[in-house]
């Protein structure tokens, strides 16, 4: 990608606005110096004269959120998936308001809920593991150091015993109750194993004062394949929710609106590549436009208002659409970097560390997979 730097030094003497294609009168730089110019200039302190450039790019913010706040009021259609225990919560923006749905089946949360136990049983004793990798399958694979950070308490404490009899209590309700729940058979099958097997491996733990990654893992790892059957049923639960609701609101807005919906997906940076959400998504958007118009926003938590959250930074996304091709007509390559996530600056300090001016590839999402290609690998 071109810099700012050689986009605009190969303009080879002509003037940075004639080069974006526009005239100027001419500055004070070719202004010759006169003696009021000078005097003028004397009577400003340096302090003056950074705070009057300061307040250019000042005068740009201001403006810019200014378009922003009345640009907002236009956003239509658009839809905003924010992630949750329950596959989602959507809600459809147009200009008559917004409406807002959970459209996944409870079958979605049971299942990952129970999937959940091996995790919610690490969480209790990770603290306590011993700092040194014991000899796993997958010991190559766990870094030393984020042991060491993870296993911060005594390894010969046995503080965690209270608290993982605590979590035992309440896979014993879960276990008990589990048949009255109502779920599918292969469902109910795969729940009672998982729940059985954590509570065996709790039980034997307690009893015995002791545990340690080899034994968490033969719990974890024995439990794997009724794990998948509840991932089995949790997917199902989700594409027809997803999709339904897709659908009904497809019929809602129209075709000619729908073909330039925006989908704005709010998420954990753990979840932001392939995206459960985004992934359903896709197959319900025009294929011409999910590229720039279904937009993952990962985040660190929930923002307090995920819907102004999602619209603000949609807002700023389409105006910069805009603005790129305006500010730089002559360069697309600039332009498209401030459409995209690179900062216009990124290139000139690669260059300047002595780097390569290429772009760096980031880790794929499935806007960028190749058309038809599966996204998981079984």
């Amino acid at each position: 990608m071109a810099t700012r730097r050689g986009f605009i030094g190969s303009a080879s003497g002509i003037s940075t606005a004639a080069l974006l294609g526009y005239s100027a009168s001419p500055s004070a730089a070719d202004t010759p110096l006169t003696d009021t110019t000078s005097a003028a200039t004397a009577s400003v302190t340096q302090q003056q004269a950074k705070d009057s450039i300061f307040a250019v790019n000042a005068g740009m913010r201001s403006n810019y959120a200014t378009l922003k706040a009345e640009l907002v009021k236009h956003l239509s259609p658009v839809i905003v998936v924010q992630n949750d225990a329950k596959g989602g919560r959507f809600t459809l923006v147009t200009a008559n308001g917004q409406e807002s749905v959970n459209p996944v089946a409870e079958t979605f949360e049971l299942a990952k809920s129970i999937a959940h136990v091996p995790l919610g049983c690490f969480s209790v004793i990770a603290s306590y593991l011993a700092d040194k990798i014991p000899n796993l399958p997958n010991a190559d694979r766990i870094d030393p150091h984020d042991l060491l950070l993870v296993a911060f308490n005594d390894d010969k404490s046995t503080a965690w015993i209270e608290p993982l009899q605590a979590y035992a209590a309440t896979l014993t309700t879960a276990r008990k109750n589990l048949p009255a729940a109502g779920l599918p058979a292969a469902l109910t099958t795969s729940c009672g194993n998982i729940l059985d097997a954590a509570l065996k491996f709790i039980n034997a733990s307690v009893q015995a004062k002791v545990f340690d990654m080899k034994s968490f893992e033969d719990f974890s790892a024995s439990v794997y394949p009724d794990i998948r059957v509840n991932m089995e049923h949790a997917a199902q639960a989700q594409i027809k929710g997803v999709q339904d609701t897709m659908k009904a609101w497809r019929a809602k807005v129209g075709e000619a609106a729908w073909a330039d919906l925006y989908c704005v997906v709010l998420s954990q940076w753990t979840t932001s590549v392939l995206n459960q959400n985004t992934i359903i998504i896709k197959d319900c958007m025009n294929a011409a436009k999910v590229a720039t118009h279904l937009i993952d926003l990962p985040g660190l938590e929930t923002p307090k208002d995920p819907i102004f959250t999602a619209l603000d930074n949609l807002v700023r996304i389409v105006q910069d659409n805009i603005a790129a091709e305006m500010v730089f007509p002559k360069d697309t390559k600039v332009a498209d970097a401030l459409k995209g996530k690179e900062d216009l600056l990124s290139d000139e300090i690669l260059i300047q560390l002595g780097g390569s001016a290429a772009t760096t590839q980031s880790s794929p999402t499935y806007n960028t997979l190749s058309e038809g290609m599966c996204p998981v690998r079984k």
